[in-house]
């Protein structure tokens, strides 16, 4: 099991983000009311490809969280490489599609009170990337509510300058390569071309694997993790994560 750290700063406030992609979680008590933020904008270092932002969980009821579990978890190009206060989760101890992730443990939260901590990622800009924010009750599996996976991405790459600018719930569109013209090269044809045979694509021809935003839940996924995580995956919605018990984990 894994020992998340303390250590994080506690905020006065919500740091102005978005809750964009959020939802809460299907047994979530009546008068518990939390959510998660994300900034509406990141910037990312087109030489390093390394980004900061700030992940804040707040608590909008009328009584006290009790203690929960924050998992910072990204997906595809996004990769989390840091959360400051935060226990990193091996990839046997959170969901197989996601790429990094580390849990926070959170004593309490006050009616009104917010905890904010400092993420550190990198993004291949020549990908879609994506991140996902579930906060659990305690150590349990019982999801009070869940942000994402949301994407950040941008509509109009920036490769000439020091940084891109991602916007929160937009799917990233990579810069073309400056040998690229309208036609794709015929050596390197891409993936989700109609003339593909779908034996070049596993799940479905044509179309890569995908996660939906969040949506309602539908399903269980027996997943084993460190601090209860959740997992979106295929078209079928949000899928709640199992945790196990000790020995439970399989290799």
């Amino acid at each position: 099991m894994v020992s998340f750290g303390a250590g994080t700063a506690l905020a006065a406030g919500p740091t102005p983000g978005s809750s964009q992609g959020g939802t809460p979680g299907p047994s979530a008590p009546a008068g518990l009311k939390i959510s998660t933020e994300l900034p509406s904008t990141i910037r990312v270092n087109n030489a390093t490809h390394r980004t900061t932002f700030t992940a804040t969980v707040a608590n909008h009821g009328s009584r006290a969280t009790g203690p929960v579990t924050l998992t910072v978890l990204g997906l595809g190009g996004m990769k989390i490489t840091g959360v400051r206060g935060c226990a990193p989760l091996s990839s046997g101890k959170r969901p197989p599609v996601t790429n990094s992730g580390f849990g926070c443990a959170i004593p309490d939260l006050a009616p009104g009170q917010s905890r904010s901590y400092t993420v550190s990622a990198t993004y291949d800009l020549a990908k879609t990337g994506k991140i996902c924010l579930p906060v659990t009750e305690g150590k349990s599996d019982k999801v009070l509510w869940q942000q994402g996976p949301v994407p950040f991405g941008t509509t109009r790459p920036t490769p000439n300058a020091p940084d891109t600018p991602l916007l929160l719930g937009t799917d990233n569109v990579p810069a073309a390569p400056p040998s690229a013209g309208a036609s794709p090269s015929p050596s390197t044809p891409p993936t989700t071309q109609p003339s593909t045979p779908p034996s070049s694509t596993p799940n479905s021809p044509g179309t890569p694997p995908e996660l939906p935003k969040t949506g309602a839940g539908d399903g269980v996924l027996p997943l084993t993790a460190a601090g209860a995580l959740l997992l979106l995956a295929g078209g079928a919605g949000v899928w709640w994560a199992h945790r196990g018990r000790r020995g439970a984990v399989r290799p």
